[in-house]
Protein backbone atom coordinates (compact mmCIF):
# COMPACT_ATOMS: atom_id res chain seq x y z
CA UNK A 1 0.00 0.00 0.00
CA UNK A 2 1.27 3.55 -0.23
CA UNK A 3 -0.10 6.42 1.24
CA UNK A 4 -0.27 10.60 1.08
CA UNK A 5 1.36 13.04 3.27
CA UNK A 6 -2.08 13.93 4.11
CA UNK A 7 -3.49 10.08 4.71
CA UNK A 8 0.13 9.18 6.34
CA UNK A 9 -1.06 12.26 8.72
CA UNK A 10 -4.10 10.79 9.86
CA UNK A 11 -2.77 7.54 10.22
CA UNK A 12 -0.70 8.45 12.90
CA UNK A 13 -3.71 9.27 15.35
CA UNK A 14 -3.68 5.87 17.21
CA UNK A 15 0.10 4.00 16.67
CA UNK A 16 0.43 0.62 17.72
CA UNK A 17 3.77 -1.10 18.69
CA UNK A 18 4.15 -4.74 19.71
CA UNK A 19 5.02 -6.28 22.17
CA UNK A 20 4.24 -10.12 22.75
CA UNK A 21 5.11 -10.18 26.51
CA UNK A 22 1.53 -9.71 27.24
CA UNK A 23 0.50 -12.52 25.19
CA UNK A 24 -1.51 -14.87 28.04
CA UNK A 25 -2.23 -17.79 25.61
CA UNK A 26 -2.93 -15.79 22.51
CA UNK A 27 -1.35 -14.81 19.23
CA UNK A 28 0.51 -11.59 18.50
CA UNK A 29 -1.46 -11.56 15.11
CA UNK A 30 -5.28 -12.63 17.20
CA UNK A 31 -3.58 -9.53 19.60
CA UNK A 32 -3.22 -6.98 16.40
CA UNK A 33 -6.32 -7.83 14.73
CA UNK A 34 -8.06 -6.92 18.22
CA UNK A 35 -6.29 -3.45 18.22
CA UNK A 36 -7.02 -3.13 14.35
CA UNK A 37 -10.81 -3.46 15.65
CA UNK A 38 -10.56 -1.35 18.44
CA UNK A 39 -9.68 1.51 15.77
CA UNK A 40 -5.62 1.07 16.07
CA UNK A 41 -4.86 3.49 12.84
CA UNK A 42 -1.05 2.29 12.48
CA UNK A 43 1.04 -0.42 13.46
CA UNK A 44 4.73 -1.12 13.89
CA UNK A 45 6.16 -4.84 14.54
CA UNK A 46 8.75 -4.86 17.40
CA UNK A 47 10.87 -8.08 18.02
CA UNK A 48 13.23 -7.94 20.19
CA UNK A 49 13.56 -11.50 20.58
CA UNK A 50 12.73 -13.49 17.81
CA UNK A 51 15.52 -15.32 15.49
CA UNK A 52 15.49 -13.81 12.05
CA UNK A 53 13.18 -16.61 10.43
CA UNK A 54 10.77 -16.15 13.39
CA UNK A 55 10.40 -12.61 12.77
CA UNK A 56 10.58 -12.75 8.77
CA UNK A 57 7.01 -15.40 9.54
CA UNK A 58 5.53 -13.36 12.03
CA UNK A 59 5.82 -9.79 9.42
CA UNK A 60 4.10 -11.37 6.75
CA UNK A 61 1.62 -12.95 8.66
CA UNK A 62 0.88 -9.16 10.36
CA UNK A 63 1.76 -7.51 7.07
CA UNK A 64 -1.59 -9.43 5.49
CA UNK A 65 -3.56 -8.71 8.50
CA UNK A 66 -3.20 -4.97 8.20
CA UNK A 67 -3.08 -4.83 4.79
CA UNK A 68 -7.02 -6.43 5.06
CA UNK A 69 -7.48 -3.13 7.43
CA UNK A 70 -6.11 -0.90 5.35
CA UNK A 71 -2.85 0.67 8.22
CA UNK A 72 0.09 0.89 7.60
CA UNK A 73 2.43 -1.63 8.65
CA UNK A 74 6.42 -0.92 9.70
CA UNK A 75 9.07 -2.99 10.96
CA UNK A 76 10.65 -1.61 13.72
CA UNK A 77 14.69 -1.35 13.35
CA UNK A 78 15.30 -4.27 10.74
CA UNK A 79 15.40 -2.15 7.01
CA UNK A 80 16.82 -5.87 5.70
CA UNK A 81 13.39 -7.63 6.66
CA UNK A 82 11.36 -4.20 5.52
CA UNK A 83 12.94 -4.44 2.11
CA UNK A 84 12.38 -8.35 1.93
CA UNK A 85 9.10 -8.02 2.82
CA UNK A 86 8.14 -4.98 1.15
CA UNK A 87 6.42 -3.43 4.39
CA UNK A 88 5.35 -0.25 4.12
CA UNK A 89 8.23 1.22 6.00
CA UNK A 90 10.36 0.80 8.95
CA UNK A 91 11.07 2.58 11.86
CA UNK A 92 14.51 3.58 13.26
CA UNK A 93 16.26 5.11 16.46
CA UNK A 94 19.15 7.61 17.32
CA UNK A 95 21.28 4.68 17.25
CA UNK A 96 20.70 2.84 14.64
CA UNK A 97 20.86 3.61 11.04
CA UNK A 98 20.46 7.29 9.59
CA UNK A 99 17.04 8.14 7.76
CA UNK A 100 19.18 9.03 4.23
CA UNK A 101 20.81 5.25 4.47
CA UNK A 102 17.32 3.90 5.09
CA UNK A 103 15.44 5.82 2.13
CA UNK A 104 18.40 5.03 0.28
CA UNK A 105 17.69 1.02 0.75
CA UNK A 106 13.92 1.27 0.89
CA UNK A 107 13.60 3.97 -2.04
CA UNK A 108 11.54 6.96 -1.78
CA UNK A 109 7.59 5.13 -1.95
CA UNK A 110 8.81 4.15 1.83
CA UNK A 111 7.32 5.26 5.16
CA UNK A 112 10.76 6.02 7.49
CA UNK A 113 10.22 6.95 11.55
CA UNK A 114 12.77 8.36 13.47
CA UNK A 115 13.01 8.41 17.09
CA UNK A 116 13.93 11.86 18.60
CA UNK A 117 13.81 13.66 21.97
CA UNK A 118 15.64 17.06 21.05
CA UNK A 119 14.84 19.57 18.95
CA UNK A 120 18.34 18.98 17.00
CA UNK A 121 17.72 15.29 16.15
CA UNK A 122 14.22 16.10 15.23
CA UNK A 123 15.30 18.63 12.44
CA UNK A 124 18.21 16.70 11.63
CA UNK A 125 15.95 13.81 11.48
CA UNK A 126 13.35 16.05 8.84
CA UNK A 127 16.49 17.27 6.76
CA UNK A 128 17.48 13.45 6.24
CA UNK A 129 14.04 12.05 4.65
CA UNK A 130 11.91 11.15 7.63
CA UNK A 131 8.41 11.37 6.98
CA UNK A 132 7.61 11.22 10.87
CA UNK A 133 8.90 11.59 14.07
CA UNK A 134 8.59 9.74 17.33
CA UNK A 135 8.94 11.73 20.63
CA UNK A 136 9.31 10.99 23.83
CA UNK A 137 9.46 9.20 26.42
CA UNK A 138 6.66 12.31 27.35
CA UNK A 139 5.60 10.29 30.69
CA UNK A 140 7.83 7.51 32.71
CA UNK A 141 8.01 4.16 31.03
CA UNK A 142 8.58 0.30 31.98
CA UNK A 143 8.86 -0.78 28.46
CA UNK A 144 12.18 0.48 27.93
CA UNK A 145 14.51 0.77 30.40
CA UNK A 146 17.13 3.21 28.68
CA UNK A 147 14.36 6.13 28.12
CA UNK A 148 14.34 9.51 29.96
CA UNK A 149 11.25 12.21 29.96
CA UNK A 150 11.03 14.87 27.16
CA UNK A 151 9.79 17.63 28.63
CA UNK A 152 6.36 18.72 27.53
CA UNK A 153 7.65 22.30 26.34
CA UNK A 154 10.10 20.55 23.79
CA UNK A 155 7.65 17.98 22.44
CA UNK A 156 5.58 21.01 21.59
CA UNK A 157 9.10 23.17 20.26
CA UNK A 158 9.45 19.75 18.14
CA UNK A 159 5.73 20.27 16.65
CA UNK A 160 6.14 23.85 15.38
CA UNK A 161 10.26 23.55 14.33
CA UNK A 162 9.05 20.88 11.26
CA UNK A 163 6.92 20.03 8.67
CA UNK A 164 6.29 16.46 9.16
CA UNK A 165 4.03 14.55 11.72
CA UNK A 166 5.08 13.76 15.37
CA UNK A 167 3.87 10.81 17.17
CA UNK A 168 4.40 11.51 20.73
CA UNK A 169 5.33 8.02 23.23
CA UNK A 170 6.16 6.65 25.94
CA UNK A 171 4.02 5.78 29.00
CA UNK A 172 0.93 7.15 27.66
CA UNK A 173 -2.27 6.05 28.81
CA UNK A 174 -6.02 7.00 28.65
CA UNK A 175 -6.04 8.78 32.06
CA UNK A 176 -2.72 10.88 31.07
CA UNK A 177 -2.84 11.66 27.41
CA UNK A 178 -5.23 14.76 28.07
CA UNK A 179 -1.83 16.16 29.84
CA UNK A 180 -0.44 16.01 25.93
CA UNK A 181 -3.35 18.48 24.82
CA UNK A 182 -2.26 21.61 22.71
CA UNK A 183 1.30 19.86 21.68
CA UNK A 184 0.79 20.02 18.37
CA UNK A 185 0.71 15.84 18.07
CA UNK A 186 -0.67 14.25 15.28
CA UNK A 187 -1.37 11.09 17.42
CA UNK A 188 0.36 8.69 20.05
CA UNK A 189 2.23 5.56 20.00
CA UNK A 190 1.71 3.01 22.86
CA UNK A 191 2.34 -0.30 23.28
CA UNK A 192 1.50 -1.60 26.93
CA UNK A 193 -2.07 1.09 26.69
CA UNK A 194 -3.21 -1.32 24.13
CA UNK A 195 -1.25 -5.23 24.50
CA UNK A 196 -0.70 -4.93 28.15
CA UNK A 197 -5.10 -4.73 28.46
CA UNK A 198 -7.31 -7.93 29.24
CA UNK A 199 -9.95 -6.46 26.38
CA UNK A 200 -7.79 -4.81 23.76
CA UNK A 201 -10.21 -3.86 21.29
CA UNK A 202 -12.11 -1.81 24.15
CA UNK A 203 -9.12 -0.61 25.45
CA UNK A 204 -8.10 0.86 21.83
CA UNK A 205 -11.29 2.41 21.14
CA UNK A 206 -11.31 4.34 24.61
CA UNK A 207 -7.61 5.00 24.01
CA UNK A 208 -8.76 6.56 20.25
CA UNK A 209 -11.75 8.51 21.63
CA UNK A 210 -9.29 9.93 24.20
CA UNK A 211 -6.56 11.14 21.22
CA UNK A 212 -9.16 12.04 19.07
CA UNK A 213 -10.28 14.81 21.90
CA UNK A 214 -6.78 16.31 21.58
CA UNK A 215 -5.33 16.49 18.72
Amino acid sequence: MSFTKEQLREQMLLYAVTDRHWLNGQTLYEQVEEALKGGATFIQLREKDLTEEEFLEEAKKIQQLCKKYRVPFIINDNVKLAKEIDADGVHVGQSDMEALDVRAQLGEDKIIGVSARTVEQALLAEKHGADYLGVGAVFQTGTKTDAWEVEHSVLKEICTKVDIPVVAIGGITQDNVKELSGSGINGVAVISAIFAQKDIETATAKLKSCVEQIV
